[in-house]
């Protein structure tokens, strides 16, 4: 028994040397990552940047209507989507997707296909993202004729960029638009467009938020290739110093009666006795954010449930194909607002139709060969998300206000500043993963698909590490409140923790000199 209680002393003590840094850090960043978070451009910002969508009918400057530009471009399939914007170069392009290969049994491809950028005045294809070309981009984000926009290089990836969503793009061209802000942009490689903004003080309170708490120091670097692995084991470890430290305060702890000192804990040097209180105190939520954030990691893919992709064409009706009498681009921004900034070709629900995107609210809906604005029939959309499985549907039910697994967050949120419109579909279908998508009512867009696997995940990470509980996130500050306090107390046992050790480590340093 005493051989055990001292090796449950001696794992707590030399963890703690270890981890104890690490603990504080992610305490104190996780608090920065409440206000700031990690650099993104969401798709409000990206609409709100771009300019209104004016084109010309007539002379050199006469815009090319789609299947001109496709034909011109050398694009002759069918597509998964097609956008026209002044979004690459300051030029009125179209960026078109190719369909998927067709087939239900496709696996899920591990990255979106880049688009084909293709110049909408000349039907030219751009291959090449050059510097003029970027800053071009640049300039037209910037809004700002007069800014002295510096060009930095092209990166690969750096400590703003590690998203793998932006792997499409890499190379990145980085810029700085020399504004109040001190704002960096990052222009696709290969599309032209700005795919990313990071201002100066987002920047700065990055270091201090995500990019640490995250260990993305490691990142982009020869710790890369074990960057999961070396976050997984640090969480393990802490794990298990959470656990034996909590177990060790109990055991040391006087529940009935008092030590000769005439206090509960053994301690009398002030760091040990409030490492001693904070640990007890602070034990559970420690050992619960050190447990989400290996559980936000999906350790050893474990939250995967194999389930089959998700048959788009079949709910849609097949691909994405222009049709022959199409209406012009013309007729179709007279039709939406005068602040039109993008309008996007789709296929949904057996139908052709373009969004026109305005900087807010839901796009108009038009049917894109009248250029009428399009009405569902009742029914049509929860009809086509039939065919998304090869399962029968268990209901679909109509969500008029968030829950515990449709809901939004801020948009500099790890989990915020995507599109969670209201009212939308939850289509619940009878399959082994109990599949739930998520459809917009008024575009027909499938939003997201959950599973019983990602639920879990829901719950072991989302709830637990963000606290995202509904009850909790619209009664602000209480959120606020409650997280700041957790995590300000977990600081101070973790701080005091780190002192100990390193009076252990000096100790020990001293009797081997």
């Amino acid at each position: 028994m005493q051989h055990a209680k001292r090796w449950l002393y001696l794992v707590h003590r030399w963890l703690g040397v270890l981890l104890c840094a690490f603990f504080a850090m992610w305490f104190i960043s996780g608090v920065v990552m409440m206000y700031v978070g990690y650099p993104k451009l969401t798709q409000a910002e990206r609409l709100e940047r771009l300019p209104p969508l004016r084109i010309s009918t007539q002379g050199s400057d006469r815009v090319l209507e789609p299947a001109e530009a496709l034909r011109r471009a050398g694009l002759a399939g069918p597509l998964q989507d097609l956008r026209l914007a002044m979004a690459s170069g300051g030029r009125v392009v179209y960026l078109a997707v190719p369909a998927a290969a067709s087939g239900d049994t496709a696996p899920r491809p591990r990255r979106a296909p880049a688009p084909a950028v293709i110049d909408a005045i000349t039907g030219d294809r751009l291959e090449r993202i050059n510097a003029a070309h970027a800053m071009a981009s640049a300039r037209a984000f910037a809004k700002e004729p007069d800014l002295q926009i510096e060009h930095q290089g092209t990166i690969d990836e750096d400590a703003f960029t590690h998203s793998r969503a932006l792997d499409v793009h890499r190379p990145l061209h980085r810029l700085h638009l020399g504004d109040s802000a001190g704002t960096v942009v990052y222009v696709s490689g290969t599309t032209g467009e700005v795919v990313r903004d990071a201002p100066l003080q987002e920047r700065a309170w990055n270091y201090a938020g995500a990019w640490i708490h995250w260990l993305y120091p490691l990142r982009g670097n020869v710790f890369n290739p074990y960057w999961t692995d070396i976050v997984n084991w640090l969480s393990i470890a802490g794990i298990v110093l959470t656990v034996t430290g909590a177990v060790v305060g109990v055991m040391r702890w006087r529940f009935a009666g008092r030590y000769k000192t005439g206090s509960r804990t053994p301690y009398r040097g002030f760091m040990m006795r409030w490492h001693h209180v904070f640990g007890l105190v602070f034990a559970v939520i420690t050992f619960t954010w050190i447990f989400s954030g290996l559980m936000s990691m999906n350790p050893w893919k474990i939250f995967d449930s194999g389930a089959a992709p998700l048959r788009l064409q079949a709910m849609n009706g097949g691909p994405l194909v222009l049709p022959a009498q199409a209406a012009t681009v013309q007729a179709l921004l007279s039709a939406a607002s005068p602040n039109t900034r993008e309008l996007r070709w789709v296929r949904a629900a057996g139908h052709t139709l373009v969004l026109a995107q305005a900087p807010a609210g839901a796009p108009a809906l038009l049917d894109a060969t009248t250029a009428a604005p399009h009405a569902w029939q009742p029914g049509a959309v929860s009809e086509a998300a039939t065919h998304l499985l090869h399962h029968a549907v268990v209901r679909t039910e109509t969500l008029t206000a968030y829950d515990l697994h449709y809901y939004d967050r801020a948009a500099h949120t790890m989990t915020g500043g995507s599109e969670k419109p209201l009212p939308a579909l939850r289509v619940v279908f009878d399959d082994r993963q109990a599949t739930w998508v998520h459809i917009d009512p008024h575009t027909g867009a499938v939003l997201g698909r959950t599973d019983s696997h990602r639920r879990t995940s829901r719950w072991l990470f989302g709830m637990l590490h963000s606290w995202d509980w509904l009850p909790l996130l619209e009664r602000r500050p209480l959120w606020d409140i409650v997280l700041i306090v957790l995590s300000l107390g977990g600081a101070v046992m973790s701080v005091t923790g780190v002192v100990i050790g390193w009076r252990r480590l000096g100790v020990k340093l001293q009797v081997k000199t």
